[in-house]
């Protein structure tokens, strides 16, 4: 078993999964692979069961043995980005992963960055975070208003909870496996991008280090946007709450 895992949740991603997979596969990092699917109508579950088969048959070992590098949870249907994390991460826990990592699917995270964030919590920080914003905008492809909506909403987030983070719902992170150790998951309310916030928070109020790794985010070229205004709007009033609230550590 590798020490990193990257967890990758997914929803009708078969323009992307085949590719994202081998990509991440191929680097000498040994980056071991969990899909999160729920339920894609598309085939993507298959795709990744399909890759599954493969590999095992390459390495002469069974499909289901620990020892294959690509997982798969697949859920019922789309029950939230949050929820698929933190199932992914639960997962994670159970099997000794020191490093793990959030990313999507579609490529607007460039699996080369894995690397840098990797020696980044190697080095001095529990956390790191693929930031669009800690070096001016690094977003390529994206209309204008949804820079300036994804921009200001940081900044709000900032402004509240008192973070010194530029891109506080950015979705490309990796963590130290005391840090995820440490969060109640139960606590945790928000399930759309909602969620990318609280975890930070909940990161740098239990007083882990948190770095920003300034990366290039580039618009999906293939599949949908799963982005919608809702999820904006129980970020916004989600972080109002999440101002009064007081973060525990998770009893063990």
């Amino acid at each position: 078993m590798a020490e990193s895992l990257v967890i990758i949740p997914t929803y009708n991603e078969r323009a992307n999964i085949e590719k994202i997979i081998k990509v991440v596969l191929g680097y000498p990092q040994n980056f071991d692979i969990l899909i999160i699917d729920d339920g894609s109508p598309d085939g993507t579950g298959q795709i990744v069961k399909d890759i599954q088969s493969s590999l095992a048959k390459e390495s002469g070992i069974g499909a289901g043995e620990s020892s294959q590098r690509v997982h798969i949870i697949e859920r019922s249907g789309k029950l939230g980005l949050g929820t698929a994390y933190i199932t992914g991460f639960k997962w994670a826990l159970e099997r000794e992963y020191k490093y793990i990592f959030e990313m999507d699917a579609d490529f607007s995270h460039n699996p080369d960055d894995l690397a840098r964030l990797l020696e980044t919590v190697k080095g001095n920080a529990d956390m790191a975070i693929g930031s669009r914003y800690c070096n001016g905008i690094s977003v390529i492809n994206w209309p204008i208003g949804r820079v300036i909506m994804s921009y200001y909403a940081s900044t709000y987030v900032r402004k509240v909870l008192g973070m010194r983070i530029f891109d506080c719902t950015a979705g490309f992170v990796c963590y130290r496996r005391e840090v995820l150790n440490a969060i109640d998951f139960n606590s945790i309310e928000m399930k759309g991008y909602g969620f990318q916030i609280e975890m930070k928070y909940s990161a740098y109020k239990l007083g882990f280090k948190v770095e920003e790794v300034p990366i290039i985010f580039m618009d999906r070229k293939e599949g949908t946007s799963k982005m919608s205004s809702g999820i904006f709007g129980e970020a916004f009033w989600g972080v109002l709450k999440l101002r009064f609230r007081r973060i525990r550590a998770r009893k063990n």
